[in-house]
Parts: structure tokens; sequence; C-alpha cells
């Protein structure tokens, strides 16, 4: 509850402070976290400058965002840090505070009608962000969907969580558990810890996790070279294979699907290259994943891909297996 605790403060920090140019007054910022935490979440204990100092260090460490104190503007802010990238993580964080809102003791669920098709956690997200935070290897079993729902034991250096398709995932390397020593109980001095060059960068849902073990006697050298952005830039959700080529791709859709895709683009790449009163044509620069290719039949209603020529082929057997399987019972028969 502690650490959910101060995730919340974190939330309603940079909340607060998430405009360029704003001073927030020590007092002020006190008080806003103080009455926030007591009347979203139940939370009396109260909240002292020296807590939210602590806070100000871990949210420089967890997200890159430096809160500073200006003298000459008598107050708090974010320093060094443009607009967009402020909006990113204050997204994130709303969406872990209203989910934290909403719960059995809360009237915010007399006034807001949240998704109920969530994911389920088994493991703590919030022990998680803790041990990638403090460089901590997790160990946890782990369903593997894919080959009949085996169950394999995994030790893992996290390093990042990523939301994709409202799943949430874990991203770390994956270290063979036959090359560890007998003294991994060990700590290890700094600047000796076992580097993760070598390993493999891979991705695990958190909703196929089970049984997570920090191991908080040891740490792991992170691996400060990995571009985040770069890692996922070019693909759709969570997979990114660099043996797949980046393509560019054009689709076409009707007036009223278009307009939806327009307001929630499919990746960042979207471009609209043409529209009109009946039709908008959509450009993507893209690995073309089987994720991706979902994403582009939720609209099949007026989807039409105009290039390349391989994903039509591949939406035209797509379409073609769907009424396959789909094709009406005969008359008198019962299935």
């Amino acid at each position: 509850m502690a650490k959910d605790n101060q995730i919340r403060r974190m939330a309603l920090v940079i909340n607060k402070l998430n405009s360029p140019g704003r001073y927030v007054a020590a007092q002020d910022l006190v008080d806003y976290v103080e009455h926030a935490m007591r009347e979203r979440f139940s939370d009396t204990a109260g909240v002292k400058l020296r807590t939210l100092q602590r806070d100000f260090k871990t949210i420089e460490e967890l997200f890159g965002l430096v809160v500073r104190f200006s003298r000459s503007h008598g107050g708090y802010y974010i320093a060094g840090q443009e607009e967009n990238s402020i909006v990113d993580y204050t997204a994130l964080l709303l969406n872990f505070e209203l989910l934290s809102a909403i719960d059995a003791d809360s009237t915010v669920q007399k006034y807001v009608l949240a998704e109920h098709r969530r994911p389920e956690f088994r493991v703590g997200i919030s022990e998680l962000l803790e041990a990638i935070r403090l460089r901590h290897p997790v160990e946890f079993d782990y369903v593997l969907v894919r080959h009949g729902n085996a169950v394999v034991h995994k030790r893992i250096n996290p390093h990042f969580l990523k939301e994709s398709q409202e799943r949430w995932y874990l991203i770390g390397y994956d270290v063979p558990l036959d090359n560890l020593d007998a003294g991994r109980e060990t700590r290890y001095p700094s600047g000796r810890e076992p580097a993760s060059s070598g390993l493999r960068l891979k991705t695990f849902g958190l909703d196929r996790m089970s049984n997570l073990q920090v191991l908080e006697q040891e740490k792991f050298r992170r691996n400060e070279e990995i571009d985040i952005p770069a890692l996922f830039r070019e693909c759709y959700g969570i997979w990114n294979n660099p043996d797949d080529p980046v393509e560019e791709v054009v689709v076409k859709y009707d007036a009223l699907d278009g307009a939806f895709v327009k307001s929630l683009p499919l990746h960042p790449s979207q471009e609209i290259v043409e529209e009109t009163a009946d039709y908008v044509v959509v450009r993507f620069r893209i690995r073309i994943t089987n994720d991706f290719v979902m994403a582009l039949l939720s609209r099949s209603r007026s989807l039409e891909v105009i290039r390349p020529l391989s994903l039509r082929e591949r939406v035209y057997k797509v379409y073609l297996d769907a009424v396959e399987r789909n094709r009406p019972a005969a008359s008198g028969s019962s299935l």
C-alpha cells in the first residue's frame, strides 16, 4: 500500500506541475497533494514536504523528470522538459491515478464508468517498478500461450514497463537460469554488478506472470544505451522483429471509419494522404506484424488495402477463411 501511495503522490505532483513555466509554492503543493490523497484515496495520514522531496528524487530516477525549486519564482517546477514529454508521463500516471480511485470505498465510482475489459494481474506492478528503479533482478513463472500454456520459470533483468492494446508488458533481459552461479544471493559491490550485454531483450505480458520474486540482495548493471523510442518506433504493439522490413502501407476507409482512424491514429507514422467527403486514404511506414494486421481488420467494414500487394493478399486470405468459417448453415440443419 505504501508503494501505491507513492505512485499516487507522484501522479499528483506531475499533474500539478505539468504546464511549462508553472511554479507552485511548497505549501500549495503539499496542500494540493494532501487534499487529493484524502478525497480520492481516503488517505488521512497527511503529507509532509519532506515526503514529497523524496518523491521528487524517485520521479527523476523513474521518469527522467527533474523537479526543482525556483527562489526567484518562489515555487517548484519541472525543469528542462519539453511539453510533449511531460504530457506523455502525465497520461501514464493519470491512468494509474484514475484506476486507483475507482475502488470499493471511493465515491468516484459513482461518476466514472471504467472499462470492464481489463487484464488481470497476478503480480504487483508497484513491485516491478521498484525492481526496475533499484536494478534488482526478478524471477517469475510464465505461461507460454503459443506453446500449449506450458509454464516456464524466468529470471529477468527488468528495464521498462510498456502498455500496448490495454495490456502491460515487462521489457528486460532474459537471463538463462543454467548460467547462474551458486553465489547469486550475494550483494555485488558497486560497479561489479552483472551486465546485461550478451543477453536477449524480451517482453513478457504481466497477465501471464505469477509467483513474482524480487531478488533484493542482487543488482544488475542497467543498459543505459537502449533507445526506447526507436525500439518500437516502426512496429505496432509489442512485437518488433528487426528482420521484418519497414514498408509503406497505404489503406483506404470510408468517411465514417476514416473519422475514427483520424481521431485515434493506429501508429505514430500515420499520415492522411487524401480525404474527400466519401473516403480517407491513410499511409504508414511500419513493419507488418500480425498485431498490425489485426488492428487493420478491426475496421473491416470499409477497409481496402491499396499497397503493398502482399498485405492485400494476406487480408484477402483472412476474409476468405472467415467467410468459410461463418457460412450460414443450410436450411433445416443445426450446428
